[in-house]
C-alpha cells in the first residue's frame, strides 16, 4: 500500500522519515509522495571500476556542483553524472521507498536512474543522471528532480545492511560485499 501525505507528514514529525524537505513538500505536496531536490552533482573521473561477486570498486568521482555553493549546473549531452539530493531519509522497518524521475526531466532529455531504499536505510540519496538529448540542460541547484513514493511493508523484513548506509557516493577502495 502506498502511504498518503497525511501518514507521510506524521512519519516526518514522529520518526524524521525525511529530513531537509522544502516548504512546498512540508505544506502542500502533490500526489502521494515527496519531490526531492538536487543537492550535489558528481562527475566520474577517468579510470576503472570493478563489480564482482565478492568485491567491488566504483569509479572515482569529482564534486562538480553543490547546493549553497553553486547556483546552477549544466548537464552536457552524452554525459553521465551522479546526483545527490538535499534530503536524507530514516526508513522505518516497515517502509520501502521507490523513486521515479519527475516528468520534466525526461521531457528535457534527461534520464534519471533510480533504485529503492530498503527498510532500515538511513542517509542521503544518490541517483544516476544522463543527458540523452542533444542540448545542454541547465538545472538550478535545489530544483525538484526525483519523486519518492513510500510503501508499507506487511510481514517480516530484513533491514538494509550494505556499505552504502549513510549516503556515500562511491567506494574509495576495493571492498568486500556484505
Amino acid at each position: 500500500m502506498i502511504l498518503g501525505i497525511d501518514k507521510l507528514h506524521e512519519l516526518v514529525k514522529e520518526k524524521k522519515l525525511v529530513e531537509g524537505l522544502c516548504e512546498r513538500e512540508l505544506n502542500n505536496p502533490e500526489g502521494a509522495g515527496f519531490d526531492l531536490q538536487l543537492g550535489e552533482v558528481y562527475e566520474l573521473k577517468k579510470g576503472k571500476g570493478f563489480l564482482g561477486i565478492e568485491e567491488r570498486r566504483t569509479p572515482d568521482i569529482k564534486l562538480a556542483a553543490k547546493f549553497g555553493r553553486d547556483k546552477f549546473f549544466v548537464f552536457k549531452p552524452g554525459r553521465y553524472y551522479l546526483i545527490k539530493t538535499i534530503e536524507k531519509v530514516n526508513t522505518p522497518n516497515n517502509v520501502l521507498i521507490l523513486f521515479r524521475p519527475r516528468t520534466t526531466m525526461f521531457r528535457s532529455g534527461l534520464a534519471v536512474f533510480t533504485g529503492n531504499c530498503s527498510p532500515g536505510y538511513r542517509g542521503e540519496l544518490n541517483f544516476g543522471l544522463a543527458n540523452l538529448g542533444g542540448c545542454d540542460i541547465k538545472i538550478e541547484m535545489g530544483a525538484r528532480v526525483v519523486h519518492a513514493m513510500f510503501y508499507e511493508v506487511k510481514g517480516k523484513t530484513n533491514l538494509y545492511r550494505g556499505q552504502w548506509q549513510g549516503g556515500r557516493v562511491n567506494a574509495k577502495k576495493p571492498e568486500k560485499q556484505v
